[in-house]
Order: C-alpha cells, then structure tokens, then sequence
C-alpha cells in the first residue's frame, strides 16, 4: 500500500505526538529487544526507533514489533532497500538523518511514513515541497540547537520538528518550549551499559523521569 507526503507527515506526527521522547536505539542483540522495548513501554516511552546501525537491527525491529503498546520504528534508513527491510521486519515508521529523492519515493512506495532529517531552512524547505511538514532536526546540537531550531519556527511555521542528535534530559526541555517541537529523539534512556547488562528496571525508571520532567504521562 503506497501513501502520499501528506499522510505520511500526519501519520507521523501523530506518533510523535505520543510521548516527549523517541528512545533511539542501537541494539547488538535481539535477544535483549522484546525486554528493552517493554521496559520503555512500560516506563511511558512506547515510541522506539531501532538505528539499522547494528547486524541485528531488523531481527531487532521484528522482535519489538510484538511488544504491546509498542509502536517501532526504523532509524538510519539511507537505501531504498533499506526500506523494504525495515517494512519487512515490521517497522510502523521510518526516520532518516537527511533526505533524497530517491529514499522519499522508496517510503511512499512501501506505505512507510518518513520522519526525514533537516539541518538547514534549505533542507527543511526542500522538504516541505515535497509535501513533508513533520521532519527531524538531526544534528541538533552541533547544527546550533534550541536557539537555532527555534529560529526556523517564525518563517517557516508549518513545519513541525523532532530535534535528535545530542540531545539529553538536561537540555530536551529548552527544545520542547519550542513552537515548532513536538517531541525529541534521544539515546540517554537507555545506556548501552545497562542494555548489555539487562538493567531494565534501570531503563523503566529512565523512561518515568524522562515523562515527568518533560511532560508525559508518567
């Protein structure tokens, strides 16, 4: 089933509107993936974005996809077969650091809502031509953080963001004042060392406070 850029910008904005924050996830193993997601879950956080940075990512994907409550996602889609994996294995969304033609056509064509990186207006602009008003703001930080996302939201207002890419429970609040922020993407809530170690109480606990300083339901 194929979809257009404007269902796919509302599709997506509607996940990101479901909690304050995507736990990016860079994960080794699946067998740690159906514990790592129901600890988030269950901490508040049912948004994950599973990074195809690993071996593992799609069995990753396909292992989380049976957590219930969760809602997973493909991150560091930069092929259209990329994105055909990543369907495959059960991703319900797709995120992306930047955008090219050829990877937007992929998504539509696979029915894969595209969360596309922008670190520039010209960027964010291309994009909003294609259809896409829901976009990432990846590298957040080192591209002039808050100050500059915020920037954009006064000429270019009908462009909502996700911030990712050195972003932390210290400074995800200044984003998440932002009119044009609905929501960050970060890896603090679940450090690799507690992962590996299968600290997901640790990890629960991470996701809680995570929702309580910044706005979400726990």
């Amino acid at each position: 089933m194929t979809i257009d850029a404007k269902t796919a910008s509302a599709q997506t904005l509607e996940i990101c509107k479901t909690a304050p924050v995507i736990p990016v996830l860079l994960v080794e193993s699946a067998d740690t993936a159906a514990a790592l997601g129901q600890a988030l879950v269950t901490g508040g956080l049912p948004v994950l974005e599973v990074t195809l940075r690993t071996k593992a990512a799609l069995d990753v994907i396909a292992a989380m996809a049976e957590v219930e409550g969760g809602i997973v996602g493909a991150g560091t889609l930069l092929t259209a077969q990329d994105v055909k994996n990543a369907k495959v294995a059960g991703a319900k969304f797709g995120v992306s650091p930047g955008a090219t033609d050829a990877l937007i056509d992929a998504c539509e064509a696979e029915g894969l809502p595209l969360l596309a990186g922008a670190a520039t207006a010209t960027e964010a602009m291309r994009l909003l031509e294609r259809g896409y008003t829901t976009q990432k703001f990846f590298p957040a930080e080192a591209a002039g953080g808050a100050k500059a996302l915020g920037s954009l939201a006064s000429p270019l207002p009908q462009i909502t963001f996700c911030p990712t890419g050195g972003v932390s429970l210290d400074n995800a609040g200044s984003y998440l004042k932002l009119p044009n922020v609905v929501c960050v993407g970060g890896s603090w809530v679940a450090p690799k060392d507690a992962v590996t170690g299968g600290d997901w109480e640790r990890i629960t606990d991470l996701a809680k406070t995570a929702c309580t300083k910044l706005g979400g339901s726990n």
